[in-house]
């Protein structure tokens, strides 16, 4: 025979489980309707893919994409490998597939040559935008093209090269040199940091011949410094002509890190070119 207290501690018990019961339901609830708005924001405008050059890394892009993401752009900063043009540009072209709507590729110096390749084919890219970046035609190299005007230090600020296991050769720039060379409109204290921590290019990946260019078939914007070391501004110039690109600003006094030491000018120029291409 059930006590009174037997009974009543069973209807507590039950009156807890059908409690626990409801909260779990409005639980899933929620989760199926708040939770996936809040993982995945959708946004009107288009991601824009911003891709370092050699001696640089994803980082260099900071000041850039801290501004976008704050005009409501999603921004992915892709790890460049600098290993090869074709290489490179596989890996990125990868990174534009996995993204649902309009792109616009952003390429810092070799970046250029990466973003130049890795457009090909991609409906989505819908502009490509050359910051103090390569744009090399059919057949050309890096290497070639900077120093097909006279201008670009690079050669001789260069550490020596670090051998690879396949016989290949790693390079970057002197950490005593890099200032001078890379990032002179840059504080001493910042650039000295960027020295140390520089990402080497493959000397391969300097002197292989481009493919056919996407920027023959999606237009192309163009910023780049007056007192660049390391592709002359006349070579710079040239590319952009050549491109027909819709807009060519020269900085007076910038360098090669334009990313870094004028984000504002550039950040005008990639939101220009998403506006004029996706609106």
């Amino acid at each position: 025979m059930q006590t009174p207290s037997f009974r009543l501690f069973a209807r507590a018990h039950a009156a807890l489980i059908t409690g626990l019961s409801v909260l779990a339901m409005s639980l899933a609830v929620y989760l199926l309707t708040v939770a996936p708005a809040q993982a995945a924001p959708r946004s009107s405008k288009p991601t824009i893919v911003l891709v370092h050059g050699a001696f640089a890394e994803s980082s260099s892009w900071n000041a850039v994409a801290g501004q976008l993401l704050a005009n409501g752009y999603p921004v992915i900063a892709a790890a460049n490998p600098l290993r090869s043009v074709k290489g490179d540009a596989a890996y990125v072209g990868k990174v534009v597939e996995s993204i649902k709507g309009p792109v616009v590729l952003v390429g810092h110096s070799y970046g250029g040559s990466v973003i130049s390749a890795a457009a090909v084919g991609k409906n989505n890219v819908k502009a490509l935008v050359y910051i103090a970046g390569f744009a090399p035609d059919a057949g050309e190299t890096a290497a070639a093209l900077s120093a097909k005007f006279p201008g670009s230090t690079l050669g001789a600020a260069l550490a020596p090269p670090v051998t690879l296991e396949d016989g290949g050769e790693d390079l970057y720039i002197d950490q005593g040199k890099f200032r001078a060379q890379f990032a002179a409109d840059v504080p001493a204290a910042e650039s000295k940091l960027m020295a140390a921590t520089q990402r080497p290019i493959t000397k391969a990946a300097l002197n292989e011949p481009a493919g056919t260019p996407a920027w023959r078939t999606i237009p192309s914007w163009f910023v780049f410094g007056s007192l660049d070391n390391n592709i002359p501004r006349t070579a710079q110039a040239f590319m952009a002509k050549r491109a027909g690109a819709k807009k060519v600003v020269e900085i007076d006094g910038a360098s090669h890190v334009l990313m870094i030491s004028r984000p504002d000018a550039v950040v005008r120029l990639i939101e220009e070119a998403a506006t004029a291409t996706t609106s």
